[in-house]
């Protein structure tokens, strides 16, 4: 009957982890996310409906070979908020125009 219990238990935890969720901008004012990022240095953001990403503070939260580019969500107040940046990769487009 404990096993029972203890793997029922067990079973729990990766459920309530998902059900937890993750941050989303469109809860938050701009200037909320921008602390938000700011105080986590790296975060895995909801941006709407199921579209989420990762965003940081700085390149120091990137990959050693990535570069950062400049990451806009949607926020309570405002269509475009400069929340922080994305990681990427750089590739041959030096001017931005094959995005």
């Amino acid at each position: 009957m404990s096993a029972a219990i203890l793997l029922a238990a067990l079973a729990a935890v990766p459920a309530a982890a998902l059900a937890q969720g993750r941050p989303s901008t469109l809860d938050m004012t701009c200037g909320q996310a921008r602390s938000f990022l700011a105080a986590r240095g790296a975060a895995v953001l909801g941006t709407g409906g199921t579209t989420y990403d990762r965003f940081v503070r700085d390149r120091s939260f990137c990959e050693p070979t990535q570069v950062t580019k400049n990451a806009f969500v949607p926020t309570r107040d405002t269509p475009e908020c400069l929340v922080g940046y994305r990681c990427i990769e750089p590739g041959r487009d030096w001017f931005g125009d094959d995005e």
